[in-house]
């Protein structure tokens, strides 16, 4: 399995951007697809975005189209999750994720996660 650890989230205006970053060690990084979710306050797990282990296929949630880009460097063993536009109901813990094959939005499918970072947008 691959280790992941997430950072970048914080307090942030309506409007603003944020971008968080998710550094994978262990296993090869570059042969896994990687996902993004979040859990909102009384909310349950939700898909946020997803990017192929080459990076060349990304699929995103209705709700976070246009705003977020889901990138990786292969060369930095590093996934990022720029968030542009951001509005009160984005605040969540933001999970990243890997798994084989794929792109997926199912989150039973990822056999990897961080422990998250909490990303809190105010009105």
């Amino acid at each position: 399995q691959v280790q992941l650890v997430e950072s970048g989230g914080g307090l942030v205006q309506a409007g603003g951007s944020l971008r968080l970053s998710c550094a994978a060690s262990g296993r090869t990084f570059s042969s896994y697809a990687m996902g993004w979710f979040r859990q909102g306050p009384g909310k349950e797990r939700e898909f946020v975005a997803s990017i192929s282990w080459s990076g060349d296929h990304t699929d995103y949630a209705d709700s976070v189209k246009g705003r977020f880009t889901i990138s990786r460097d292969n060369a930095k063993n590093t996934l990022y999750l720029q968030m542009n536009s951001l509005k009160p109901e984005d605040t969540a813990v933001y999970y990243c994720a890997a798994k084989h094959g794929g792109i997926s939005r199912s989150e039973w499918l990822y056999d990897s996660w961080g422990q998250g970072t909490q990303v809190t947008v105010s009105s």
